[in-house]
């Protein structure tokens, strides 16, 4: 195996661009357990740990741009209050080991479809932003996952950062695991309310062969919220309104069986947590309108 670690992205590109299949690694926390496991054996392994830029964040015009290095850890403890649904994922990602070392980027180019960050990430209509020595290339997260760890990179490309819009609204994570912590989820859901544009944001995790967005709720909600004029009243919801929106959540599944739980399960535990962090996110949205008048 050979390994090659540049010291600037422009080396990395250039060594992307001359060795095509190598495989990038930054925290390694998906990546080395692969290896360690004679899962895959690259020839060439591209490690991209010395190139300072791309462990930062930074505002981006409207969005911010978190860099492909930004870790777990660092989101938390930087963006919880601007990304609050990204920042709760990464709270269940791992150990604080595997947080201090594992990054968004890494999440997204296994592109396995119980990954942590996923969710809140299609919430958030984020984009993701990819390098080569051909230039620079934004990809809609809507359209990056390709199919079972497999995603919209060319050959030659690399994740550079991630661009998301700060929330203008509350944000939930709920994730389902087998124990309560350093475990893949058997399920997961995020949820993003956008009163500035009147949307929502609803995506999940390890019910699908990709993460995927429930759009059919996210339309509904929407809907729903602008024809009661819940968004101004800010008044409760409608028990039947929390309901239906569970379920097109999931109806928006296609699950397997696997050894973490069954496709029925996987269904079921998404439609209440879709109701749950929808009953959460609403309460929040009240209560800061209470304050705001107090």
């Amino acid at each position: 195996m050979e390994f090659l670690r540049p010291a600037t992205w422009d080396e990395a590109l250039a060594a992307k661009a001359e060795h095509p299949d190598a495989l990038p690694i930054a925290g390694g926390t998906d990546v080395m357990v692969e290896i360690n496991f004679d899962a895959t054996r690259p020839d060439v392994l591209l490690d991209l740990t010395r190139i300072d830029e791309l462990a930062d964040w930074s505002p981006d015009g409207e969005r911010l741009r978190i860099g492909a290095g930004v870790t777990y850890s660092r989101l938390i403890a930087d963006l919880a209050d601007r990304l609050p649904g990204l920042a709760m994922a990464s709270r269940t990602v791992g150990s604080p080991q595997i947080r201090n070392r594992g990054t968004i980027a890494g999440n997204l180019g296994s592109a396995s479809p119980a990954g942590d960050a996923h969710p809140p990430l299609l919430a958030d209509d984020a984009v993701v932003e990819a390098h080569s020595t051909r230039g620079v290339r934004h990809i809609p997260i809507t359209e990056f996952y390709t199919g079972v760890k497999r995603n919209a990179l060319a050959k030659d490309e690399l994740i550079a950062a991630v661009l998301t819009p700060p929330a203008d609204g509350p944000q939930q994570f709920a994730k389902i695991g087998t124990r309560n912590a350093m475990v893949i989820s058997v399920t997961a859901f995020g949820l993003a309310l956008h009163p500035g544009t009147g949307t929502v944001g609803a995506a999940f995790g390890s019910a699908a062969p990709t993460p995927r967005r429930a759009t059919h709720a996210e339309e509904f909600l929407a809907a729903e919220l602008s024809a009661t004029g819940r968004w101004d009243s800010r008044a409760e919801l409608d028990p039947a309104t929390v309901t239906r929106f569970g379920a097109l959540v999931a109806e928006a599944a296609s699950p397997i069986d696997d050894v973490r739980g069954t496709a029925d399960y996987r269904t079921h535990a998404l439609s209440v947590m879709a109701r749950r962090t929808l009953v959460w996110a609403w309460t929040d949205y009240r209560r800061k309108r209470v304050r705001t008048c107090a």
